[in-house]
């Protein structure tokens, strides 16, 4: 913090000075050519970031080589904070590759478990050192606890469990089925009243849940709803959200038509997810009570892709309704952006290019400087922890991503991450996975 004071202070060679005199055998010193630190959208150039343990101690001008410090070499390159992913499910196949009825009624949680292992592996490759995952089970928990005890690599995980939503909604498993198939763990997103509302969310929480994922409204990619209905009582959504925040718990809110989600944000959601037919009164809305939405751009492109070209693969009936709704969300985009609601990045990817959001909202008019907001800022506000994630600077976690090119003039470098660092250990360099990414 001295060094940041003394550099605000015009006091570059004081700074340098005190940042050497910071460092102990353990720290490492990356010299960053650019340095697009999170904060500010003014890029930073040649600049040196001290790293204790799996924090950042200091960021001061020039390429600082202080005794007794590893230095790693970015001085070619540009140096972001990690990226965020708001929306993903760590396990979720892409649907041009799998049965999706098939799979999910051959497999466990536990092999579910084993391929959020795999994708958390290449998210994190990618450059995500953080993910919410917004809809899974057990299994979800299971993966975060690994990451969190270095047992398997992977991006920090905050995770909510089954969505919450009403029988026969977007969430209900049975929806579709042969009615005499049952299965414990269907029943666990079940809400018909407000107080199962209530029960559920404490459910979660004691079950393992860092936040609440409701339903709202139906949904696209399943069988027998109607994406354009309110399926969720007002009253049961309210109680859902008081509940979580009670429990210190923010809450995502899967929601398409207008109404829904002008009803959820008066709930007091804290993020509309998709949001894919909101009007500017919704936007307008949204703004006045700082909701943010996760627009996830990504996941509309590949399911309509594989609804064009393997039809037969996604769940009963949903095909057709991919295709005839998919598109909204990139048209109406622009209109959120000039609404000036927050954005925070997402996917709803597992496996899959998770940096493919960036390419789809800059084509649809977001300025890549606001692009790498979404993805580092706004996502660490959003899940709650600006403080430790989301920007470079002294007391956050050390995550840093680095590409060969200028990403604000050249999008594509986004995808094209050959540094990735998560709390001071390196787990990409040169292009290439380290030994610490294999585990």
């Amino acid at each position: 913090m001295r060094v940041a004071f003394l550099i605000s202070r015009g006091l570059a060679p004081l700074a340098a000075a005190v940042f050497a005199s910071t460092v102990s055998a353990k720290d490492l010193v990356i010299h960053a050519g650019t340095l697009l630190d999170g904060v500010s959208a003014v890029p930073q150039h040649k600049v040196s970031i001290l790293v204790h343990d799996d924090r950042i101690t200091a960021v001061a001008p020039g390429f600082q080589a202080p005794a007794g410090a590893e230095i790693i070499d970015l001085s070619s390159q540009t140096v972001m904070p990690g990226f965020i992913d708001c929306h993903v499910h760590i396990a979720g196949k892409l649907p041009s590759q799998v049965n999706s009825t098939e799979d999910w009624l051959t497999h466990s949680d536990i092999d579910r478990a084993f391929d959020g292992a795999v994708f958390c592996r290449a998210m994190l490759q990618q450059g995500f050192t953080t993910a919410r995952d917004v809809g899974g089970g057990d299994d979800t928990v299971a993966v975060r606890n690994a990451i969190n005890a270095g047992k398997i690599a992977g991006p920090r995980l905050w995770v909510s469990l089954e969505p919450l939503g009403p029988t026969a909604g977007h969430g209900d498993p049975q929806s579709g089925l042969d009615a005499g198939l049952s299965h414990p763990g269907w029943t666990n997103g079940i809400v018909n009243t407000p107080e199962e509302a209530r029960l559920r969310v404490r459910e979660h929480r004691r079950r393992g849940a860092d936040l609440i994922k409701i339903m709202p409204s139906g949904g696209i990619a399943s069988t027998g709803d109607n994406p354009h209905q309110q399926l969720m009582t007002d009253e049961e959504m309210r109680v859902a959200v008081a509940t979580a925040h009670a429990l210190g718990l923010k809450v995502a809110a899967h929601i398409y038509p207008a109404g829904a989600i002008e009803a959820a944000v008066r709930a007091g959601v804290d993020s509309v997810e998709h949001g894919s037919f909101a009007t500017p009164q919704t936007y307008a809305l949204m703004k006045e009570h700082k909701t943010y939405l996760v627009p996830t751009l990504a996941v509309f492109d590949v399911y309509y892709t594989a609804a064009r070209d393997h039809p037969e693969l996604l769940a009963p009936g949903t095909a057709a309704k991919e295709l005839a709704n998919d598109l909204f969300p990139k048209k109406n985009f622009p209109a959120a952006l000039k609404a000036g609601v927050a954005i925070a990045y997402g996917t709803d990817l597992g496996e899959g290019n998770h940096a493919m959001d960036f390419g789809l909202m800059i084509s649809c008019g977001m300025a890549p400087a606001d692009a790498l907001f979404a993805a580092t800022r706004n996502a660490a506000d959003l899940i709650g922890a600006a403080d430790r994630i989301g920007s470079i600077q002294p007391g956050r976690f050390a995550d840093l991503v680095a590409a060969p090119g200028d990403p604000l003039s050249d999008p594509t470098q986004f995808e094209k991450v050959s540094f990735v660092m998560k709390g001071g250990t390196v787990y990409r360099q040169g292009g290439h996975p380290t030994l610490a990414a294999a585990q």
